[in-house]
C-alpha cells in the first residue's frame, strides 16, 4: 500500500481521530437498546413493533458492511467514514423525533445500522493502516485490531449507559439520550476530514470487481473464522436484549435499568479482557476463537440456569461471562482478518466478518418464534451445544489451514504489553 499522507492531522496520532469516529459510532448504534421497555410501556408500542425497530438496524447494517469497504477501497478511507458520521447526526436527530410517530424511529434505526456498518468496514480498516508505519512507528503488529475492538466496544456500552440512565432518571426520555450523542458526534466530523488518508484515490478498476473480496473464499476464513464469527453478537444480543425481556418479572419497575446494566457490564468486560485476548492469540490453534467460543457455551448455561431460576444475580453472571467470549472474539477475529486478507481487500473482507458476526443479532428473533413449542430452557442448552460443535470445528480447521505465510507475523504473538 502506498501511503497517501493528505490531511493535516498529525500522523503519530491520528489514529486518535478514527478511534472517536468509531467510537460515537457504536455509541449511535447501541443507545437504542435498552430503551426497548420504555418505547413498549410509554409508546404503547407493540412486542412486534418493538422487534421491527430492531430488525431494521440490522438492514442498514449488511449492505453498508458490504459496500462501505469496497468504496473506501476505491475512493479512500476519509470520505466514507466522514458519511458515517453524518449519518451517526442524522440517526440521532430522527430518534429524538421519535415521539412524533414510528416513522422517525424506522428511520433512525435504519441509518444507525448504515452508521454501524460504515465505521466497522472502513473505520477499522483505516484504524489498522494509521497504526502501522509510517503514521504509528511505535505500535505494535496487533495495535490496530486491538483499539478497533476497543473503539467498538467503549462506544457501544457509553451509548447504552447514558441512554439507559437517562431515560430511567432523567428529563425529556425520549429526546435527551440523542441530543446528548449530537453534541458529542459532531466534533468528529471536522477531525475525521483532517485525518491523513491511507489509500490513493480513484484506483482503477470497476466497482463490481471492488466489491469481490477474493479472501473471503479463503479457507482459513471460511472454516475458522465463519463458524465463530455469528457466536459474537448472537452473546450480545442474547446478554442484553434478550435476558432482560428473561427476567422481567423477576426486576420489576427496575427493568430498564437493570437492562442498561447489564449492557454496560457485557460490553465493559468485552473491553477489559482485550490486552488477554491479544495475549493468547495463536495462529496456528486459533486458540482466540477456541477461548471465544468456550466462554460463549459457559455463559449460555448460566444464561440457561438465570432464566430457569429467575435470577438477577445469574443474569449478570452471564453477561460477564458473555462478555469475555466477545471480547476475545472481537480482537480475535480482527487479528484473522488481518493475517488473511491483502491490502486491496482488508476493508472488503473487515466488512464481511462484521456481516456474519451481525448476522448472530437476529438470534433472539428466532429463538421467540419457536417458543413454544419448544421452552427457553431447551433452546439455550441446544445453542450451547451447537457453539461447542462450533469450537470443535476450529479447533481442527485451524491447524489444517494455517494463515497465509506472508501475513503472519511474529509480532502478533508476542504480549500486548503497551496500551491501545
Amino acid at each position: 500500500m502506498t501511503p497517501v499522507t493528505a490531511g493535516r492531522g498529525s500522523a503519530p496520532t491520528a489514529w486518535r481521530a478514527v478511534f472517536g469516529a468509531i467510537f460515537v459510532s457504536t455509541w449511535c448504534g447501541n443507545q437504542f437498546s435498552p430503551l426497548l421497555l420504555m418505547y413498549e410501556q410509554r409508546q404503547h408500542y407493540s412486542t412486534v413493533m418493538v422487534n421491527l425497530f430492531l430488525g431494521v438496524y440490522v438492514i442498514g447494517m449488511a449492505p453498508a458492511l458490504l459496500v462501505a469497504g469496497a468504496l473506501s477501497d476505491r475512493y479512500g478511507r476519509r470520505p466514507l467514514l466522514l458519511t458515517g458520521v453524518l449519518t451517526s447526526l442524522a440517526a440521532s436527530t430522527a430518534l429524538a423525533l421519535g415521539p412524533l410517530g414510528a416513522g422517525a424511529l424506522f428511520a433512525g434505526r435504519l441509518l444507525s445500522g448504515v452508521t454501524v456498518g460504515i465505521a466497522m468496514a472502513v473505520g477499522n480498516s483505516w484504524l489498522k493502516e494509521l497504526s502501522q508505519a509510517p503514521y504509528d512507528t511505535a505500535a505494535d503488529a496487533g495495535s490496530g485490531a486491538r483499539r478497533a475492538s476497543l473503539a467498538f466496544t467503549l462506544g457501544s456500552a457509553c451509548g447504552a449507559l447514558v441512554a439507559g440512565a437517562l431515560a430511567q432518571w432523567g428529563p425529556w426520555k425520549e429526546v435527551l439520550p440523542f441530543v446528548l450523542h449530537l453534541a458529542v458526534a459532531l466534533p468528529f466530523g471536522w477531525l475525521v476530514a483532517r485525518a491523513p488518508e491511507t489509500v490513493a484515490g480513484g484506483r482503477a478498476g470497476r466497482l463490481r470487481e471492488r466489491l469481490r473480496v477474493p479472501a473471503a473464499g479463503h479457507r482459513r476464513f471460511a472454516r475458522v473464522v465463519t463458524p465463530a464469527a455469528p457466536w459474537l453478537f448472537a452473546s450480545a444480543a442474547l446478554a442484553y436484549g434478550y435476558l432482560p425481556v428473561l427476567l422481567s418479572d423477576a426486576t420489576g419497575r427496575w427493568g430498564l435499568a437493570y437492562a442498561t446494566a447489564l449492557t454496560v457490564v457485557t460490553l465493559g468486560v468485552a473491553a477489559l479482557v482485550q490486552p488477554w485476548a491479544k495475549r493468547m492469540d495463536r495462529p496456528s490453534t486459533g486458540r482466540g476463537l477456541l477461548m471465544c467460543l468456550g466462554f460463549t457455551v459457559a455463559g449460555l448455561l448460566v444464561m440457561a440456569a438465570a432464566q430457569r431460576w429467575q435470577s438477577p444475580a445469574l443474569g449478570v453472571a452471564t453477561a460477564v461471562v458473555l462478555g469475555c467470549g466477545i471480547g476475545f472474539g472481537l480482537v480475535s477475529g480482527l487479528l484473522e482478518v488481518q493475517r488473511i486478507a491483502g491490502p486491496r481487500d482488508l476493508a472488503g473482507l473487515t466488512g464481511v466478518f462484521y456481516a456474519l458476526a451481525y448476522a448472530g443479532f437476529l438470534t433472539p428473533t428466532v429463538l421467540a418464534a419457536v417458543t413454544p413449542p419448544l421452552t427457553t430452557t431447551v433452546l439455550l442448552l441446544a445453542l450451547a451445544a451447537l457453539a461447542a460443535v462450533c469450537g470443535a470445528v476450529v479447533l481442527r480447521s485451524s491447524r489444517r489451514h494455517p494463515p497465509p505465510a506472508a501475513r503472519e507475523d511474529a509480532g502478533l504473538r508476542q504480549p500486548a504489553g503497551s496500551p491501545a
